[in-house]
């Protein structure tokens, strides 16, 4: 998938050093007028990360640029359990999800600070839930942080729980449980 100016791609294993060093500067770049310093810098240690069972599932996707192919942005779907979380973190479940009853995960979107609100997030969404879609999915849900809520909101997402994720030192970090119903509409043709 491209656009006059990025190109959507799968990422792979070559693209991990660059993804670790994307999310951080993505969520201390724009996540800090939600969550303290101290919440940003327990979850990037044990919630926010490269989680390599979507790279191995071909499921996350990267956004580069057409003109030097830095990468910008990330993010992805799952049709396994676990809602939200990196390799580091300790509530995954990644047992195999039912298209035809449980909904498919919208996983791990980050956007470098320079290049937000530029559509990024528009395309990878766009091509996780085509991809999704294609697999049978007909629902979608996602462990949204608070920066990400208006953005999902806008593309159709509605709120549907508020969690709170323990992390170090008696920290907690808000996060929204937001889904979406996808069923194919019928033309009356």
């Amino acid at each position: 998938m491209t656009s006059d100016s990025f190109i959507v791609r799968h990422a792979t294993d070559a693209d991990i050093p660059i993804l670790r060093n994307l999310i951080d500067l993505s969520v201390r770049g724009l996540q800090h007028g939600d969550y303290t310093q101290a919440e940003i810098d327990r979850a990037l240690a044990t919630v926010y990360g490269v989680d390599t069972q979507l790279i191995a599932d071909r499921t996350y996707f990267v956004v580069e640029t057409v003109s030097d192919h830095s990468i910008v942005g990330c993010g992805g779907w799952s049709r396994r359990r676990t809602l939200f979380g990196g390799d580091q973190y300790q509530g995954r479940a990644d047992d195999a999800l039912d298209p035809a009853r449980d909904a498919a995960k919208i996983r791990a979107f980050f956007v470098h600070p320079d290049w937000a609100r530029r559509g990024i997030g528009s395309l990878i969404l766009d091509a996780c839930e085509t991809a999704a879609i294609s697999s049978g999915f007909k629902k979608l849900e996602m462990g949204a942080t608070l920066t990400g809520v208006p953005f999902y909101r806008v593309r159709g997402y509605s709120e549907a729980e508020h969690v709170s994720v323990p992390l170090a030192d008696g920290e907690s970090l808000a996060i929204v449980r937001m889904e979406k119903s996808v069923g194919f509409q019928r033309s009356n043709v």
